[in-house]
């Protein structure tokens, strides 16, 4: 069920939402937090629902909303966006556990929402080609990048413009 309507929150927001074992203490939320102060960069604990649940809390009223999610956060962030497509303007993913998507306890859908992932060639967590395969079937407006990196794209990430990335 779609949450509420744009019209209430007209102010872009960004949202990091960090992987299964991490938290928003880890290096990416740690780095977000210090670059881009305006980021909601919660922590989740608890099994997929649990989380789902407090992501939907933490973004009711809220629109144009840019999701960065890390490996299970961008499980998370893939299941908002098919729940709720008209208020998600962007998701960047790293390394997105989308791959169990089918488990997942909501409406699997193809949603035309820009979506950019990058995943490594050396990851040994989240299996690169079962995540290409259907992130080619559920994102009409895909941007699939594969580098040179294992899962944490600790490498990767330091070289990404995230300042481009989060304001495009």
């Amino acid at each position: 069920m779609e949450q509420n309507s744009k019209s209430q929150n007209p102010e872009p927001v960004s949202i990091f939402l960090h992987g299964l074992e991490s938290s928003n203490n880890g290096v990416k939320a740690v780095f977000f937090r210090k670059h881009f102060s305006d980021m909601i960069v919660p922590s989740f604990t608890g099994d997929l629902l649990t989380r789902m649940e407090k992501l939907r809390e933490i973004l009711v009223g809220k629109s144009d909303i840019t999701m960065v999610g890390s490996s299970f956060g961008g499980l998370m962030a893939s299941l908002f966006a098919m729940e709720n497509p008209s208020l998600v303007k962007k998701l960047i993913l790293l390394a997105p556990a989308i791959h169990i998507i089918k488990n997942a306890p909501a409406t699997i859908r193809s949603i035309s929402t820009p979506v950019q992932i990058y995943h490594g060639d050396k990851d040994e967590v989240i299996p690169l080609p079962e995540v290409e395969g259907i992130a080619r079937e559920l994102f009409q407006n895909l941007s699939f990048s594969i580098v040179q990196d294992d899962h944490s794209l600790h490498e990767t990430f330091k070289t990404m413009d995230w300042k481009a990335l989060l304001s495009s």
